[in-house]
């Protein structure tokens, strides 16, 4: 039996939660693998602590109704580190809120529970962005693992089809969408939105921020670069070494001039070599309608790697959504599971 503690509470650590609620039966006849949240740390919505397991029935009905775990029968004023650092749990999934420019609250997260021998397992882009050597090495220097399958393209397995399924392979180079906010956004415009209506109606439906700047101005985008050509192509940079260009400079007459050449606007997520040299960029792209990029739609990822035995071969799947996130973070459980034993 795995303790579990979920760091994180909103749309992805719900996600987690439903899945493990509503799946417990096949998780355990399948994988042999069974589990109990013995807390949930949110800086926003509070904390609960149940060493013997907090009811996740209970806790997401409290979520639905009040938006905060504040008032639940088993809420608890100690803060998120003071649960990490405690004998709480042996696993730990990280989805706070992503700061690219510092990684935290994430880093600070993440390196208290490789310190105490947790396993950890994120869908948090920032830590994998700015401090993913140091944290690899204190994981394996205290025998647990960290995994951060979900930070690419959210439930599509694209590091694991890399760095797994592919394996043998020399990866040459990646390209694709990874964004689907600016997809989606993308996508009403060719109906004939303008980019404001497309990006409220982005924001309505949850696939933007409040402040929608690390989506629509390619950070998000450019991140996910970073953490591709690092992990399977062996190339640690910086983000800012990425060459960067958002949407919004984006026009509907940009769409329509690209429509009648054929081609659809795309921000094109792309990592390779040119003459030895890595190039890292982000930019929107007139995509000929013959090339499947320019088929995915709405918020929708795509992506295509470049290998010397198998040419191109490409993934399609979603790239945002509550339980389609959460299943990321299911996916790396049932890695650290199959890797460290029953817990």
């Amino acid at each position: 039996m795995w303790d579990l503690g979920l760091v994180g509470f909103g749309n992805v650590g719900q996600g987690l939660a439903r899945i493990l609620e509503g799946k417990r039966g096949p998780l355990r006849e399948r994988y042999g693998f069974e589990c109990r949240v013995t807390f949930i740390a949110d800086p926003v919505k509070g904390s609960v602590l149940n060493p013997s397991g907090v009811d996740l029935g209970s806790v997401l009905e409290e979520i639905e109704k009040t938006g905060t775990l504040k008032g639940h029968p088993d809420a608890t004023e100690k803060d998120t580190l003071s649960l990490i650092r405690g004998d709480y749990a042996r696993v730990i999934t990280e989805a706070t809120y992503t700061d690219l420019s510092t990684g935290e609250p994430g880093v600070s997260h993440i390196r208290a529970a490789l310190e105490k021998g947790v396993h950890v397992v994120s869908t948090n882009k920032g830590p994998v962005s700015i401090a993913l050597p140091e944290l690899l090495a204190l994981a394996g220097s205290k025998g647990v693992s960290y995994f951060f399958e979900g930070v690419v393209m959210s439930g599509t397995p694209t590091l694991n089809l890399a760095r797994e399924a592919l394996a043998g392979c020399d990866i040459t180079g990646a390209m694709g969408i990874v964004n689907g906010t600016t997809n989606y956004i993308l996508s009403r415009m060719e109906e004939g939105m303008g980019y404001d209506e497309a990006l409220k109606k982005a924001q309505e439906l949850g696939y933007a921020e409040a402040d929608p700047t690390g989506d629509v101005e390619g950070w998000d985008a450019a991140v996910k670069v970073q953490v591709l050509a690092k992990v399977i192509m062996g190339e640690p940079i910086k983000v800012e070494d990425v060459d960067r260009k958002g949407i919004t400079g984006i026009t509907p007459d940009d769409i329509a001039s690209a429509k009648g050449r054929g081609a659809r606007i795309k921000l094109i997520a792309e990592v390779g070599r040119d003459g030895g040299k890595l190039v890292a960029k982000v930019a929107p792209r007139e995509v000929p309608l013959t090339h499947p990029l320019a088929g995915i739609m709405d918020a929708t990822n795509a992506l295509t790697l470049v290998t010397d035995h198998l040419g191109e071969v490409t993934i399609v799947g979603p790239g945002a959504g509550r339980v389609e996130t959460g299943q990321a973070l299911l996916t790396d459980l049932l890695a650290v599971h199959r890797k460290h034993g029953r817990g």
